[in-house]
């Protein structure tokens, strides 16, 4: 009782005497069809995780949306304003306030003009000079 059963199949450890070299090259074939095919999961794969995190980029939660309150990550500065500067202030925020159909916080509003501003130094230059800023008594 040496070897293996009858019909249990072919013996793994026999000689192979008709040189098959068939089975190897099939083994091959089989093994670079399995490489391709996990390397377009693969690139599917990073694909689909590239474009969740585009989607999670751009999903971002809004400030006003993630914040406990106006002052959440905001440093307290003083701000003194003219009558005028003040009386526009409060025009604007009733005006936003129609647009987006319900409550803007003063707060928001200002943020939201000083960031604006930054990017017109142009226009807040001309206002500085009007106020007498880069006047020469020479």
């Amino acid at each position: 009782m040496t070897g293996m059963k009858k019909g249990a199949g072919e013996d793994p450890f026999a000689e192979d005497t008709d040189g098959g070299n068939e089975d190897v090259e099939e083994t091959n074939d089989r093994a670079e069809t399995t490489t391709e095919s996990e390397e377009r999961t693969s690139t599917t794969a990073d694909t689909t995780d590239t474009d969740d995190e585009s989607r999670t980029q751009s999903m971002q939660i809004p400030y006003k949306f993630r914040r406990d309150g106006v002052q959440d990550g905001r440093s307290r500065v003083p701000l003194f304003l003219q009558s005028e500067t003040k009386t526009a202030e409060r025009d604007a925020l009733r005006e936003l306030e129609d647009r987006f159909d319900g409550n803007v916080s003063l707060t928001d509003l200002r943020e939201a003009l000083v960031m604006v501003g930054l990017e017109h130094l142009d226009e807040a230059e001309a206002q500085l000079e009007s106020w007498g800023y880069g006047m020469t008594f020479d």
